[in-house]
């Protein structure tokens, strides 16, 4: 199976990683974008780059800092023999990794919400659609806060799973320290036609009916400040058939909707100072809601 290989492959690049690696590539099954989050030297860069790389697709890193501009992403008109020429920027590859992505002040990360939403940027009044398949990876680091633009309600939405990159095990750090990771060779994957595959993997009822359950549960609780949005169960939604797929099931299983919640949904329950105040965490509303709304 092309999947499979490509997973094995990035599993050879970045040591000890399987479960990060496994929602990556769901979040692409899923025509989503992922934010990942970790301390530096987890290899957030490194998987971005090697899942382009072993993908074939078109790779632009952009190192997102204060002084960036929103045409520095987009790209602007620049005028040529007596008319105005677009000219295309990074934005437009296949695999964009936005670095530090909370470094940039709010008027720079905004230029990501129509690429990321509608596949295309605007430009002088013209519509100029992105490569597909196409696929944001923008990292940050939870901890650390000075001199950072913390991302608004609107743009955390557009991802549609946040990945949290966990230290190494201790058994896999003897490896990290004498092995080298292997350069991931192109593999010969259709992610036009995994995505399809993707789509089409069938839901029960009863999944449906959680959804829709746990949903209302969260606009309830009087601990978060919005509850669940409509995009967001539909994030949720895909991101449980992405990962039925990739394990080889054509059903999504209870498994595959509790683990895809903990990926599209803790980023989208914004705690009330209250609740915070008290020690509250989105995971832990998280996990009593799919509790009550009959999620095992």
């Amino acid at each position: 199976m092309a999947l499979e290989r490509l997973r094995e492959v990035l599993a050879q690049a970045l040591f000890g990683q399987e479960e990060v690696i496994e929602a990556l590539l769901a979040t692409v099954l899923a025509r989503g974008h992922a934010l990942l989050e970790g301390v530096p030297g987890l290899g957030k860069t490194l998987l971005a780059e090697s899942f382009a790389r072993a993908s074939g697709l078109s790779y632009k890193r952009i190192q997102f800092t204060p002084d960036l501009l929103p045409q520095d992403l987009t790209g602007s008109e620049v005028f040529r023999e007596g008319r105005f020429e677009f000219v295309k920027g990074p934005i437009f590859a296949q695999v964009v990794l936005a670095d530090e992505i909370n470094r940039a002040p709010p008027k720079v990360q905004s230029a990501l919400l129509e690429a990321m939403q509608e596949r295309a940027v605007t430009a002088g009044g013209v519509r100029h659609p992105l490569p597909e398949p196409f696929f944001v990876v923008a990292t940050q680091n939870p901890l650390e806060l000075e001199g950072t633009y913390p991302l608004p309600e609107a743009q955390l939405d557009r991802f549609t799973a946040r990945i949290v990159f966990r230290p190494p095990r201790q058994e896999v750090w003897l490896r990290i320290l004498t092995e080298e990771p292997k350069a991931p060779e192109p593999q010969e994957v259709d992610l036009l036609k995994a995505q399809e595959e993707a789509k089409a993997v069938r839901v029960a009822k009863e999944a449906l009916e959680a959804i829709t359950h746990v949903a209302f549960l969260t606009a309830e609780d009087k601990r978060l400040r919005m509850g669940l949005s409509p995009r967001g169960a539909k994030a949720w939604l895909a991101l449980a058939k992405a990962l039925a797929h990739l394990r080889g099931k054509p059903l999504v299983d209870w498994k595959e909707l509790r683990d895809a919640a903990f990926l599209a949904l803790p980023h989208r329950l914004f705690l009330t100072e209250e609740a915070l105040y008290e020690g509250e965490s989105a995971e832990k509303v998280l996990a009593e809601a799919l509790r009550k709304g009959g999620v095992p």
